[in-house]
């Protein structure tokens, strides 16, 4: 498949990053943060999740937050739920956002100790909520975690996750994740496995989300772009991680991916200096060094007599 010339890129800083930092970050500054976020362009935004405040602190504000921010109309916003409670809870502030995000990980010993559920018990859920996403007139994004490796069990079979993958689509998924949960993707890997699920699921949006924790995010993406992935997810400011184990750093960064991609002639409809803006923003913010690299470099600025 040939390589994608324009890209979609969901920011999940809002959601993904901000729920596993460890300093409590004020309502305000999130209302801010993400107004700054639409304001760089992005027309995908995942803003918060609807667990129990006990289990995730760090988003309990996620239906203030919802209502207090102002971003562009055509900017359509995620909130991810883990289960049927979660989506009812949802469904009551359902004129905040577009699209619904439902999960599942693809190995049993990750899905138990994330969520306490087997993955069939998980994916009964699904079946039901996807169907009542859709009857709602909401977008249904699905997501499955641990889609390249498990910590706990090893290797994962693309066949299995692959068949995940359309049992969510049967159900009403109009798109499907892939996630990185703890880095375990390579790039050869990565170009194997988009070009199968590119190939498996035809008429769906095909999303890869990578993690940085050994350094390869940026190459996994760079593969899963020449295997024909046109759809991305990261974290300005290389914020995020896993809390299922301990040490699973960030989601790659945001303003990483968008320069690569610019600095490839692939279109993404984003603002990179204000992207890296809004990433220095969270850096204050959180009071501490964050590791993207544009946060330090910036944008490249090429003198016009060598381009």
């Amino acid at each position: 498949m040939a390589r994608p010339q324009r890209v979609q890129i969901r920011e999940v800083g809002p959601r993904d990053g901000f729920q596993n930092e460890p300093e409590h970050i004020p309502t305000d500054d999130k209302v801010r943060l993400i107004n700054a976020l639409g304001r760089a362009g992005f027309t995908r935004i995942e803003v918060a999740s609807f667990v129990r405040p006990d289990v995730i602190p760090q988003l309990a504000d996620g239906v203030e937050v919802l209502e207090r921010i102002e971003v562009p109309d055509d900017t359509k916003l995620m909130v991810l739920v883990p289960n049927s409670k979660g989506l009812d809870n949802a469904l009551k502030v359902r004129d905040k956002f577009h699209e619904v995000a439902i999960f599942v990980s693809a190995s049993e010993t990750h899905n138990k100790k994330n969520v306490n559920r087997t993955v069939d018990e998980t994916m009964a859920d699904n079946d039901v909520m996807a169907k009542r996403i859709v009857a709602e007139g909401l977008d249904c994004a699905a997501v499955i975690a641990t889609s390249f490796g498990c910590p706990f069990e090893g290797k994962v079979e693309l066949g299995r996750v692959l068949d995940l993958a359309e049992r969510f689509a049967e159900a009403g998924a109009t798109e499907i994740g892939f996630g990185d949960t703890t880095g375990m993707c390579n790039p050869a890997y990565a170009s194997e496995f988009f070009a199968a699920a590119l190939d498996r699921l035809p008429g769906v949006e095909v999303t890869a989300h990578f993690h940085n924790t050994r350094g390869q995010g940026l190459a996994n993406a760079y593969a899963a772009l020449e295997a024909g992935c046109a759809s991305f997810e990261s974290s300005f400011g290389e914020l995020g991680g896993c809390p299922v184990p301990a040490g699973s750093t960030g989601n790659i960064a945001t303003e990483d991916l968008v320069s690569m991609f610019h600095e490839m002639g692939v279109e993404t409809g984003l603002d990179l200096p204000r992207v890296i803006e809004a990433a220095r923003e969270a850096q204050t913010v959180l009071g501490r060094k964050l590791t993207s690299h544009s946060i330090v470099a910036g944008p490249i600025e090429w003198a016009a007599s060598t381009r």
